[in-house]
C-alpha cells in the first residue's frame, strides 16, 4: 500500500507523544535511526546529572545519605523506576555493573555444574560479548567450552527457530542464556513460553534485554524468568557507558551471589566492616563495587518519562512506525535488491528494521553524509531503528527517499565496502 508524505504527517499530528521530541537534542538536518546503539540525552537526563553534580558540591560526603538521591540507595532507587519497565517487583531490580558484568556476576551466581547437568545453552546469532562471559565461566569451573557450551543453529543465519532451542534442552544442561532480540535480525523469542520449557527439564534461564528493553513491555516476574540483564544506553537512553541492569527473581533472593562485594552488603550492615559478608536480601546483593554515580544520573531523567508514558504505549508506537517503515521500502525499493531480514509478524519482531545488501556498509556511508544515521552489522546489514520517544514519521519517509536517491544514482559507489572501526 503506498503511504505519501501527507500520510507521514496526519500521523506525527496525531501522534500522542510527539511532545516528547521536544526533550531531546537532535541534531539539525540529521534523522537519528541509531537508537538501539546508542540512545540520544535528553533535557532531563542532562538535568539529573548536573543535578547530581550539584548535590556534590552541595553536600561533599553527606551525599551519600542527604540530598534529592542519596547515593548509598541511588542503584536500588533506580531499579525501583525500572522495574515496571521488566515487569518486576522493585526489589527484583539493580541498576549496576554493565551487560558483561552482570552476567559474569550471574553466571558466577547461578552456573552449579552438579553430575551430567554440566551443560549451557546459547545460540549462535548472539552478542559475542555474551558467549565470551559464557565461555570465560567454563574454564573457571574446569569444563572445556567445546563440550559444554551447546549453541543453537540458524538455518538462515538471521533468525532461530524456538523449536530448535527447545530440542537442546535437556538433564545436561545447568543454564540456558538467551536474548530477547537478536541484535543483527530483530527476532524477538516468546520469553514466556522459552522460560516454562527450561524449567520442565529443571534448567534455569537468563535473558539477555539489551535490544528490547525500553522498546518492548517484559513480565519477568510473571514469566518465571531466572535472572535477566541489559544495558541503558540504547532504548533508555541513559549515555555512552551508561550503567547497566540486573533483574534476579523474588525466588532467589537470599541466594549468595557468585562475585561478592562491599556494595552487595545488607544496608545496615555495610559499615560495620565485618569480613563476614553479609548479603542484601534484594536484588541489591548482585552489585560488587561502589556504584558509579555520575554515569547513573541521566537514566534518573529518562526514566521519568518512561514512566509517565509507560511502556505499553512506547511498544504500539514503536510495532506501527517499523511497519510503515518496512511498507515504504518494499514500495519505494523493490527494484534495488534489498531485502527486509527482521520478522515481519509483530508478535516477533523487536525494536528495528533490519535490512539486506551486499552494498550495506557503502550504503550506511553514503546514508550518513546525507544526514541520516543508521547501524551497520556485518557482513551485509543495515539497522534502522525509530525511537518512540524521538523519531517522526515524516523522517521515515524522507529517510527511504534519501535510501532511493543513494540507489538510483550509485552514490554509495563513492565509498568503500568496509565498516568503520566501530561500526
Amino acid at each position: 500500500m503506498e503511504k505519501t508524505l501527507n500520510n507521514m504527517k496526519q500521523w506525527d499530528e496525531q501522534d500522542s507523544l510527539k511532545e516528547y521530541r521536544n526533550e531531546f537534542y537532535i541534531k539539525d538536518k540529521t534523522i537519528y535511526l541509531d537508537g538501539n546503539s546508542l540512545g540520544l540525552l535528553s533535557k532531563r537526563a542532562e538535568q539529573a546529572l548536573l543535578s547530581m553534580l550539584e548535590s556534590w558540591k552541595n553536600h561533599g560526603i553527606d551525599g551519600w545519605t542527604s540530598g534529592d538521591n542519596p547515593w548509598f540507595y541511588f542503584a536500588e532507587s533506580l531499579g525501583a523506576l525500572s522495574a515496571p519497565l521488566v515487569g518486576a517487583k522493585k526489589e527484583e531490580v539493580t541498576v549496576t555493573g554493565s551487560t558483561t558484568s552482570n552476567l559474569h556476576q550471574l553466571l558466577a551466581t547461578f552456573y552449579e555444574p552438579k553430575g551430567k547437568r554440566t551443560k549451557i545453552v546459547a545460540d549462535v546469532l548472539n552478542f559475542p560479548s555474551d558467549i565470551y562471559a559464557i565461555q570465560s565461566i567454563l574454564k573457571l569451573k574446569g569444563n572445556d567450552p567445546k563440550e559444554h557450551l551447546v549453541q543453537v543453529d540458524s538455518e538462515d543465519g538471521r533468525n532461530i527457530r524456538e523449536e530448535d532451542i527447545i530440542k537442546e534442552l535437556s538433564d545436561e544442561v545447568a543454564l540456558l542464556i538467551l536474548p530477547t532480540v537478536l541484535y543483527r535480525s530483530g527476532q524477538l523469542f516468546d520469553i514466556k513460553k522459552i522460560t516454562e520449557e527450561a524449567h520442565k527439564h529443571g534448567i534455569l534461564v537468563g535473558w539477555d534485554g539489551c535490544h528490547s528493553v525500553g522498546a518492548i513491555p517484559h513480565h519477568f516476574h510473571d514469566w518465571g524468568v531466572d535472572f535477566a540483564y541489559w544495558c541503558n544506553y540504547k532504548y533508555l537512553n541513559a549515555g555512552p557507558g551508561g550503567v547497566g541492569a540486573l533483574f534476579v527473581h523474588e525466588k532467589h533472593l537470599g541466594k549468595t551471589p557468585g562475585l561478592t562485594g562491599w556494595f552487595g552488603s545488607q544496608k545496615e550492615k555495610q559499615f560495620d566492616m565485618e569480613h563476614t559478608f553479609t548479603p542484601a536480601q534484594t536484588s541489591g546483593a548482585f552489585q560488587i563495587g561502589t556504584p558509579h554515580i555520575f554515569s547513573m544520573a541521566p537514566l534518573l531523567g529518562s526514566l521519568e518519562m518512561f514512566n509517565e508514558i509507560g511502556i505499553e504505549k512506547i511498544r504500539e508506537k514503536s510495532l506501527h512506525q517499523t511497519r510503515i517503515l518496512m511498507e515504504l521500502i518494499e514500495h519505494e525499493l523493490k527494484d534495488f535488491h534489498f531485502n527486509i531480514a527482521n520478522p515481519t509478524e509483530d508478535k516477533i519482531r523487536g525494536g528495528h528494521v533490519s535490512l539486506e545488501h551486499e552494498e550495506a556498509a557503502r550504503i550506511c556511508k553514503a546514508l550518513k553524509e546525507h544526514g541520516v544515521i543508521p547501524d551497520f552489522r556485518k557482513p551485509s546489514i543495515i539497522r534502522l531503528a525509530p525511537v518512540a520517544l524521538y523519531t517522526t514519521y515524516e523522517e521515515l519517509y524522507e529517510t527511504v527517499m534519501i535510501l532511493k536517491k543513494i540507489m538510483q544514482e550509485k552514490l554509495y559507489e563513492n565509498y568503500s565496502n568496509e565498516r568503520g572501526v566501530v561500526a
